[in-house]
């Protein structure tokens, strides 16, 4: 087994369930200490108890919860050598011009400014030579009708990632994003879709896809391993796109 993250500490938020929890079963997996956030207390100490990681309950759209996660970590461990920014929602599905205040506030909390203050609050915390991986996804460059706020969401996450990478260079922090095309999670039923619709869906999607499949939640964890060892030191501000040929 690959122990190149041994006494490494790391942060997952939204790491009870799909590619969080995928990635935390894979950094413990190469020894490092993980800690997992995600809103729900049973779903979140459930997950703690299967992957051996420490739960914290935070909510990433609240900026009262971020603090208070940053506080943690610092009486913990004083800082920590990874942070995989993975929270987040698809949100409901409408056309720009029947597009609600509700619901553009709901994605871009938790997708863009969850994400934009967690990576602000906990920099000083970040270790030199510290990872930092953020889950975007292929829609930021994709323009599909009816999923604009989302699309959005996610393309603002690679600018400021972006930006991040180049702002922390001088410390030797590393700033990647992650973009992944379809895969086996539960994002799309908690977006509230019935089985039928799902498996229409998942079918139409499976179509587009050079490769003829869907990811594996666990490959996506094992790039985030990758991006956070040794063997990715000159590597930063890149997007590595996990989507089967889909965006070709």
């Amino acid at each position: 087994m690959n122990k190149a993250l041994k006494n490494k500490v790391a942060v997952i938020t939204g790491g009870n369930s799909g590619i969080g929890l995928a990635a935390a079963k894979e950094l413990v997996a190469q020894e490092a200490t993980v800690l997992i956030t995600g809103r729900r207390k049973e779903a979140i100490e459930k997950a703690a108890a299967e992957t051996g990681t420490i739960p914290f309950v935070a909510d990433q759209a609240s900026l009262e919860d971020i603090e208070k996660l940053k506080e943690e970590l610092q009486v913990r461990f004083g800082k920590i050598d990874i942070l995989f920014i993975n929270a987040g929602i698809t949100g409901g599905f409408a056309s720009i011009a029947d597009a609600s205040v509700e619901n553009f506030d709901l994605v871009m909390n938790i997708n863009f400014r969850g994400a934009y203050f967690t990576l602000s609050k906990l920099i000083p915390l970040l270790n030199e030579g510290a990872s930092v991986v953020i889950l975007s996804s292929i829609v930021a460059s994709t323009h599909s009708p009816n999923s604009s706020v989302y699309q959005a969401s996610k393309a603002a996450l690679n600018s400021i990632a972006k930006t991040a990478a180049a702002e922390l260079a001088h410390k030797n922090i590393r700033v990647n994003i992650i973009s992944p095309g379809p895969h086996t999670t539960e994002v799309m039923k908690k977006a509230g879709l019935d089985v039928a619709t799902l498996e229409q869906i998942n079918a139409q999607l499976v179509n587009k896809i050079p490769l003829k499949k869907m990811g594996d939640p666990a490959d996506i964890a094992k790039l985030v391993a990758y991006l956070s060892g040794p063997e990715a030191v000159f590597i930063t501000g890149s997007e590595m796109v996990v989507d089967g040929g889909m965006t070709l």
